[in-house]
């Protein structure tokens, strides 16, 4: 009998054993085949390294997801909230949400001087992602109240107007300088980490979790003010400050090495002498003026996509943010299209002119959506317009990248952010303070109420179509792609030696 015991239990322990083995098996197939489709469908996720794995790579780029949480609250939820259920000007709503990026021109001197920081914790980036960090902490935390302040309800209606004016302007001031920081060193840092070879394909990656950020707040934030109330609005603010600082930290997490540059002692140059030198040649002013433009062109409609679901459309708060989800949900899928077409040495350029050709039609859509009261129409032409920029954004990304002097690669992203988001804070105050002239002018009925918005979205037609005559210069006839050779000198890269990727180089069909 208990010899028979024994038997049945070692024959059930083996069983076991073998059910173990066979489930580990299953276990380790299923973990190769989800890293096998990461990998193949992630854009952007060969930029890992043995020395900077995927992981790594994607808990760094955390910082971008809380950016984009405060992106999708300053152009999406706040400037709906604001001016339907606030009643707060346009003009001033526009004013107001340009005012975080004011700071935009300065993030190519923040990269700079995170260049060339030297600090007693051996620390280059860390120290100004921490700044940005409790700035954009800040901003967030005093912005709700300073709301229902601007907007005279409650208490706030006996209380001086200045006072609401002043305490939404720095909210909106500290956010738009802490965002701006902790974005242009965080993608400093990253690229630091990365080999030069895979720079430019991390850089993407930051930009897709910047999208994925911002997609994922969207949906978030409309669920939770579907019942808005002044309460719930400080709830959610307020909550979103506290992500970001949760965020942040588990991004940087012994990330940065210390200990890297205190002791250097040979003399750096100069913001002014590496801009001078950045802006010389390789048409770097052209190509800047082509990031401004179409940056503005795709930016005007972003203070007013919401209200104009509202107001025109009737959508409900939920409905009008999920559309800023549908904005970054047609980015997204620009950028990973982008990728994986560029990967094959398409030309950057032309895929940008790509990316205008699509938002043509894109804002004829929105338009159109008045007249016919169609909300699957509005909603179709907003993803379009996500897809179009996303295609333009990563264009202009990758030739900035791939056509940066040597040693300033940090300085032109800078400078292409720079210059990318002061455009779009000059069009969202722009497209704000043009819609209330046009709809004050208009007859007071449906479609005057309609006018002022449509008045913007042609204005941006315009704009896309300059930017596509600004844009022919840098395409070369005939070009496809950029060379995939990137083992010639700097003698071979540039007529004049600098180590600058011209068009000379693009591969023909």
């Amino acid at each position: 009998m208990v010899t028979t015991k024994a038997g049945a239990l070692l024959n059930d322990g083996a069983h076991a054993r073998m059910i173990s083995v066979m489930m580990n098996r299953v276990s380790q197939n299923l973990m190769r085949s989800w890293i096998g489709l990461g990998s193949r469908f992630l854009p952007f996720a060969d930029a890992a390294t043995p020395d900077l794995p995927l992981s790594r790579l994607l808990r760094l780029s955390l910082f971008q997801v809380s950016v984009g949480m405060s992106l999708v609250l300053l152009i999406g939820t706040l400037n709906r909230v604001m001016i339907v259920e606030l009643g707060v000007p346009a003009s001033l709503v526009g004013i107001m949400l340009s005012l975080p990026l004011i700071f935009a021109p300065f993030r190519a001197v923040i990269g700079f001087r995170s260049d060339t920081h030297r600090s007693e914790l051996g620390w280059k980036r860390v120290p100004f992602i921490y700044k940005g960090t409790m700035l954009q902490f800040g901003g967030l935390s005093i912005m709700p109240f300073a709301l229902l302040v601007l907007s005279g309800g409650g208490q706030a209606a006996s209380a001086p107007a200045w006072i609401g004016q002043v305490g939404a302007a720095l909210s909106f001031l500290l956010v738009g300088i802490g965002l701006h920081t902790t974005q242009t060193v965080g993608l400093a840092l990253a690229t630091d980490l990365a080999p030069v070879e895979s720079q430019p394909k991390v850089v993407g990656l930051m930009y897709v979790m910047l999208l994925f950020g911002t997609i994922t707040s969207a949906l978030l934030f409309g669920i939770l003010l579907a019942d808005f109330s002044p309460a719930r609005l400080v709830q959610v603010i307020q909550g979103a400050a506290v992500a970001t600082i949760v965020l942040n930290a588990v991004a940087l997490w012994k990330m940065e090495a210390r200990g890297r540059s205190t002791a250097t002692v040979r003399r750096q140059p100069t913001f002014q002498e590496s801009w001078d030198s950045y802006v010389s040649g390789g048409q770097a002013m052209r190509r800047l003026l082509t990031v401004g433009l179409g940056t503005m062109a795709f930016s005007m409609e972003d203070v007013l996509l919401e209200p104009y679901g509202g107001q025109i459309l009737h959508l409900t708060v939920g409905d009008t943010t999920k559309l800023t989800a549908a904005l970054a949900i047609g980015g997204l899928c620009g950028f990973g299209l982008a990728s994986r077409i560029l990967s094959r040495g398409f030309d950057p350029f032309r895929m940008a002119g790509n990316g205008v050709l699509i938002g043509i039609p894109a804002f004829l859509a929105v338009i159109a959506a008045a007249p016919f009261s169609s909300a699957p129409l509005f909603a179709v032409g907003t993803f379009l317009i996500g897809f179009g920029a996303g295609l333009f954004g990563h264009g202009t990304l990758t030739a900035t990248m791939n056509l940066a002097p040597q040693h300033q690669t940090g300085l032109a992203l800078g400078a292409w952010g720079a210059v990318q988001a002061s455009a779009a804070g000059a069009a969202i105050a722009l497209g704000g303070i043009l819609r209330d002239l046009v709809a004050s002018a208009a007859p007071q009925n449906a479609l005057g109420a309609a006018a002022g918005y449509m008045s913007v979205y042609t204005l941006e037609i315009v704009m896309l179509i300059a930017t596509l005559l600004t844009m022919a210069h840098l395409v070369r006839p005939g070009a496809v792609g950029l060379s995939s050779d990137r083992s010639a000198g700097p003698s071979s890269m540039r007529p004049d030696g600098g180590n600058v990727r011209t068009p000379s180089q693009w591969k023909k069909p």
